[in-house]
């Protein structure tokens, strides 16, 4: 478990209600062991509806590197791991001498829209910040210990209560 290591909090759970009655349950951990393959994190996403299914398999086992040669990972390369899911490290691999992934498309894809005014499908910053907004509401539901109504101001996020004020 990171918590103790990082000085915060390993996982967090929520549920949210929805005006027409529909909910939406969270349940987030980085609670995995130092020791887990995976260079960052895994995901595993699963919503489910009375008229369909979305999941989501994040966790990167589908390719697995295994070797008597320890190497390092992409945060903290302290060579020490011996598994690793190949391709779990967000910003992508080198491959022929360059970054390959998700981080060079996003990096790209970003200059074009500020170069070019290309479109792109990621966040405004308007819906980056509701969605940071949406986290800091689960944060503050569990310290003020009860439910929060929606949208919280950025003033409401900052209330403090109990040992995580410091954060």
């Amino acid at each position: 478990a990171l918590g103790p290591i990082c000085k915060g909090i390993d996982a967090t759970a929520g549920m949210i209600t929805f005006e027409d009655g529909s909910l939406y349950h969270a349940s987030i951990s980085w609670a995995l062991p130092v020791v887990w393959p995976a260079a960052v994190y895994s995901l595993d996403v699963g919503i489910v509806g009375t008229e369909g299914v979305l999941t989501i398999d994040d966790t990167h086992r589908d390719i697995v590197l295994a070797s008597n040669i320890s190497q390092g990972e992409g945060y903290a390369p302290d060579a020490s791991r011996r598994v690793d899911f190949l391709g779990s490290y967000p910003p992508g691999d080198v491959a022929l001498g360059e970054l390959r992934g998700p981080m060079r498309e996003e990096t790209e894809q970003w200059l074009n829209r500020l170069a070019m005014g290309l479109p792109t499908q990621h966040a405004t910053a308007a819906e980056a910040h509701n969605r940071l907004m949406l986290t800091k509401a689960f944060d503050l539901s569990a310290r003020l210990k009860r439910a929060i109504p929606l949208p919280i101001a950025a003033s409401d996020a900052k209330q403090r209560q109990g040992p995580l004020a410091a954060e």
